[in-house]
């Protein structure tokens, strides 16, 4: 898998835009939604001023990153230069260039969906579940619930630490639970466990 990173053009978004820009990049490409492990991060976003709660600002360095098999890399280079549609508002696709995934011991994810929703017990006990299945030990670190797109998205943001330099590559690979194309179960490096407490 590789990260490709997109620059981006535009203003606003809706407030909940997960799906819409789910859907907006398997509409221009096709294969996305079959790709294996195929994931779109989180936007950086900030909630607009007062009386714009159901919009959110797009920070002038935010980028669009697609996680992606390494062979699908050159078909994405078909979004540069496109102008995806996400609930009107206009968003422009840049040019892109490749991230290599980086084997940190400690990965973090935004937010993680599984059956267990916000119950942190039984959230945790999945994770747990899930670690021994993919034969990757770790200590998992769980932060606060999730509730996104009108409460489609439910969990918690995640810290996994401990992990060897195979291990976390392997993890940055397989994500963890479903939707990934909705930003979910996405892992990448960080330095500190306060990261857990932050907003997806």
């Amino acid at each position: 898998m590789v990260d490709l990173v997109f620059v981006l053009r535009g203003r606003q978004l809706p407030h909940e835009h997960r799906v819409l820009l789910a859907a907006a990049l398997e509409a221009a490409l096709p294969w996305l939604a079959g790709a294996p492990g195929a994931g779109v991060h989180r936007l950086n976003v900030a909630d607009a001023p007062a009386g714009g709660a159901a919009q959110a600002l797009l920070a002038q360095r935010t980028r669009l990153v697609l996680r992606l098999p390494r062979a699908r890399a050159a078909d994405a280079a078909a979004l540069t230069g496109q102008t995806l549609d996400i609930g009107g508002h206009a968003l422009c696709v840049g040019a892109l260039h490749a991230r290599e995934l980086r084997p940190w011991g400690t990965l973090y994810a935004h937010l993680v969906a599984l059956e267990a929703g916000v119950d942190e017990a039984a959230f945790m006990q999945q994770v747990e579940h899930e670690l021994d299945r993919l034969g990757l030990p770790c200590r998992p670190i769980c932060g606060r619930p999730q509730r996104l797109e009108s409460g489609r998205l439910q969990g918690h943001s995640l810290m996994l630490d401990g992990l060897s330099a195979a291990q976390s590559l392997r993890l940055q690979d397989l994500g963890l639970g479903p939707h990934r194309r909705l930003g979910c179960g996405l892992f990448v490096p960080h330095r500190s466990a306060a990261a857990v407490g932050a907003p997806a």
